[in-house]
């Protein structure tokens, strides 16, 4: 990735990178230890339910994404620290064989009043999958240095 730094991120400003590919081994895996509903850890009691089959757990899907977000948004060079995210929505279901990407588009971008060798970006982040379907929207606040002088 190329050394950006928060001068490198100007409202408008849109990043896309990926993909991941979902394996029905690591959904398993991921909801037996941290989401365990048959949804997430049963193929068959999950063909029987609501979604009829098995899907990643929102939390899976979240992981996923922030190793997309740091791949093909975040610089080393650059980012510090994030004090939260707003509006995590997951909006369709990833299953097997899904394949999914980011697109994250900055809406706000402002020096720090009281670090101001630092800047506050604000995002809105989508996962897509491999039909272009949207998976996943959050609005991330990343801190990130400023370009030395």
């Amino acid at each position: 990735m190329a050394e950006r730094y928060f001068e490198d991120y100007p409202p408008g400003a849109v990043f896309e990178g990926g993909g991941i590919a979902v394996t029905e081994a690591e959904i398993l895996e991921f909801a037996r230890k941290y989401d365990p509903q048959a949804m997430h850890t049963d193929p068959e009691a999950a063909a029987r339910g609501y979604f009829g089959g098995l899907i990643a757990s929102g939390w899976h899907t979240a992981a996923m994404m922030m190793r997309l977000f740091a791949a093909h948004f975040l610089s080393p060079a650059s980012s510090l620290a994030s004090p939260g995210i707003d509006e995590l929505r997951w909006v369709r279901p990833v299953r097997p064989g899904d394949v999914l990407r980011v697109r994250v588009t900055v809406t706000e971008a402002r020096r720090s009043r009281s670090k101001p060798e630092q800047g506050v970006v604000h995002s809105f982040a989508e996962v897509l999958n491999q039909s272009g379907e949207v998976v996943m929207t959050l609005k991330p606040i990343s801190l990130l240095r400023c370009r030395p002088e």
